[in-house]
């Protein structure tokens, strides 16, 4: 089969990129709104935030779908478009909600729906596709070349959003939305235009022709064959733990901000983006690693995944002891949990893409399906009880700053509980990639 090229492996990640563009805006700017301007207890975010997640238990139908359909363009496409028209309709139901609390928690709701179901559709299809029309070299580097990109867009949208909604408006955060929204889907379309040609190809030959085309199998049965094979089991598992432990700080950070250290809405939005921005470097070293200086020190993915869950656990105690300082280097603590964040996470998307694709048959969709859903269904269960804690916290304690950094603390050790998970996964290393000049 032909496998892409970097250039168009770096044209998928402009939809990463889209993805990222909309989504940090609920999970930062929607959520720091909700609970600080209008006041709203941290679990009504959370709660439309496991609205959101709960969608994702169909991941493994989506991509199943679009293996037996044979094509994954449609999907991703479809998936942005229901994205950005989510994340334009949730904007308008916060911007309700200053005045009609519940026509806007009512609006909401079928948002964060749409939002999931976007996010599912496209986010699943278009690892799948990677899986499958990557060489087996490239799958860590380019896994790291488009989640890199994702982060880019959160961190650029970050900090533009950051930097354009001060002074505050209800007005101004929709207008904002909407281009934003806008811009994410032309750069989905022209991430994908094309670039799976007039139909796709699959390992065992083209599909849809031939005697190689592969017989139709049931949902249940290709999800009995993905969860019968020990290592994705333990994969899953682990994504499960760990992306739960990263995404429980998710909502609470920007509150924090605003509780603890009393920043404005923009100054906490670009306090946001300092975790992307440290992401994105983690991401950069490990993309680096996987390429270029593996030929001179190679460093397996495994130990990026661990190290990674450490240091994440490292930073996000650091963040709840500092929290009960006077003075504390916020943006660096911040920083530092981003990088640690960025360098485990972009690895674990390496294994998992190479796990996708040693299935029997086209199988891409519906492994990276049972992993994207373990990943989402955490990050759902991570943000809710995470906020949910806060509440708690904030109703047994007369401090913000002990609530908070309570919380921080419980969540750095489900990391170290995350490396240990870990260390029990075998991984098999890519032989050394091939840069081939002008790809």
């Amino acid at each position: 089969m032909t496998y892409l090229s970097w250039p168009n492996i770096l044209r998928l990640g402009l939809v990463q990129m889209a993805l990222g563009a909309v989504l940090v805006l609920t999970t930062t700017t929607l959520n720091r709104v909700m609970v600080v301007e209008l006041a709203f207890p941290a679990t009504l975010a959370g709660f439309l935030f496991a609205v959101y997640y709960a969608t994702q238990f169909l991941r493994p139908h989506f991509g199943h779908g679009a293996d037996q359909g044979r094509r994954r363009t449609p999907w991703i496409i479809g998936g942005v478009a229901a994205l950005a028209l989510g994340g334009l309709a949730a904007t308008l139901s916060v911007v309700l909600m200053g005045s009609g609390p519940v026509l806007g928690i009512a609006l909401a709701i079928p948002a964060f729906l749409l939002i999931g179901l976007g996010i599912g559709a496209a986010g699943t299809n278009l690892l799948a596709l990677l899986a499958a029309r990557v060489a087996p070299e490239r799958k860590a580097a380019a896994g790291s070349a488009v989640w890199i990109m994702m982060v880019a867009g959160l961190a650029i949208t970050g900090a533009t959003v950051g930097l354009n909604l001060d002074p505050y408006s209800p007005q101004r955060l929709l207008v904002i939305t909407g281009i934003v929204c806008a811009a994410a889907f032309l750069l989905a379309l022209l991430g994908v235009w094309g670039i799976e040609g007039a139909r796709l190809e699959s390992r065992e030959g083209v599909f849809g022709e031939g005697p190689k085309a592969p017989a139709p199998r049931s949902l249940r049965i290709a999800l009995a064959e993905v969860w019968a094979d020990p290592r994705a089991r333990s994969f899953a598992i682990f994504v499960f733990a760990a992306m739960f432990a990263y995404n429980a700080q998710d909502l609470i950070l920007e509150p924090f901000a605003g509780h603890v250290f009393g920043m404005t809405p923009g100054e906490s939005t670009t306090l946001g983006s300092k975790l992307h921005q440290g992401a994105l470097l983690g991401m950069i070293a490990v993309l680096i690693s996987a390429t270029w200086a593996k030929r001179i020190v190679h460093i397996p993915t495994r130990a990026w995944i661990v190290g990674g869950c450490l240091a994440s656990g490292a930073a996000l105690v650091a963040l709840g002891l500092g929290a009960q300082l006077d003075s504390w280097p916020l943006s660096l603590n911040v920083f530092a949990l981003g990088l640690a964040n960025g360098s485990f996470a972009v690895a674990a998307i390496g294994a998992m893409m190479g796990l996708a694709s040693e299935g029997d048959g086209p199988q891409e969709g519906v492994r990276m399906g049972v992993f994207g859903a373990a990943q989402a269904i955490a990050f759902g269960l991570g943000a809710f009880l995470g906020t949910v804690a806060v509440d708690v916290a904030r109703a047994l304690t007369t401090s913000d700053a002990t609530a908070y950094g309570a919380v921080f603390i419980a969540e750095g050790s489900l990391f170290f509980v995350s490396a240990l998970l870990a260390l029990r996964i075998t991984i098999r290393e890519a032989p050394c990639p091939a840069l081939v000049p002008g790809e």
